[in-house]
């Protein structure tokens, strides 16, 4: 098992959700920590809290990765004592709607392509090449069964999911021969702001995408983001597909009255 201890780990989507149990797990395991996002009061508070809780060395970066020339000066400027990132958690990423495809928003269309799939990319091309330099890292994509398995109504965030299944197989491929590993985690249901998110901040109706089931939590996905990056170093763990026990696909769910 891998030491997280002093390592450098770069968290997009931090400010909540998935990134923040992320960033508290490894806050826990001694990792020193860049956390991205575009809601800086939210990345502050959570900085207080790591640093309160675990005295964690923390590095804020308010950052919307659809901006590629931001997310290059982001990288490109970080201090010499940050720059030398040892685990990119590429999680920033949303959906926004639920409508055929034929009926869709083209800004919510452009908001999905652009966060889970650019900015995840961006991301990747400026951090991944510091890694082969310097013969270690590890790259973990927060994908979605959505890359797996279509629903109705969700068309263009299941594309992009795919896309973030197929950009982690590619560059797998492309790093072979380093010492850089690629892992995608595929989560299932997980109660976080995604469904808020996804209903244009409609509490009511987001709440009942959850209802009489149990969902994943947060920190269940940052559980196995965690167990893939402290694996062994000639260990890769190529793709976790993780779902609630009350989901069998991305449409057949269990709900109790």
């Amino acid at each position: 098992m891998i030491s997280l201890q002093n390592q450098i780990v770069l968290i997009t989507g931090a400010s909540s959700g998935i990134g923040t149990a992320c960033a508290k797990i490894f806050a826990g395991a001694g990792a020193k920590l860049i956390l991205a996002a575009r809601r800086l009061e939210r990345l502050q508070q959570l900085a207080d809290l790591l640093n309160k809780e675990f005295a964690t060395e923390v590095h804020l970066l308010q950052l919307d990765v659809r901006d590629r020339s931001a997310v290059e000066s982001a990288i490109s400027t970080l201090p010499p004592f940050w720059s030398n990132i040892d685990i990119l958690i590429n999680n920033a990423g949303l959906s926004r709607g639920l409508d055929k495809l034929h009926e869709g928003n083209f800004e919510n269309w452009e908001e999905m392509i652009d966060t889970n799939i650019k900015g995840l990319l961006y991301l990747t091309r400026y951090v991944v090449p510091g890694m082969v330099s310097r013969d270690r890292g590890h790259v973990v994509n927060i994908g979605s069964i959505a890359g797996h398995q279509t629903y109705p109504n969700g068309n263009v965030y299941c594309g992009t999911k795919a896309a973030v299944r197929a950009i982690s197989e590619g560059l797998k491929q492309d790093l072979l021969g380093t010492p850089v590993r690629v892992t995608s985690v595929d989560p299932g249901m997980v109660e976080t702001e995604f469904s808020e998110v996804r209903f244009h901040g409609d509490n009511e109706r987001a709440k009942k995408v959850y209802q009489g089931l149990t969902p994943l939590t947060p920190e269940d996905v940052a559980d196995v983001i965690f167990f893939c990056v402290t694996r062994s170093p000639h260990v890769n763990i190529n793709e976790v597909v993780l779902m609630p026990v009350d989901q069998a696909s991305a449409t057949l769910v269990n709900r109790r009255s």
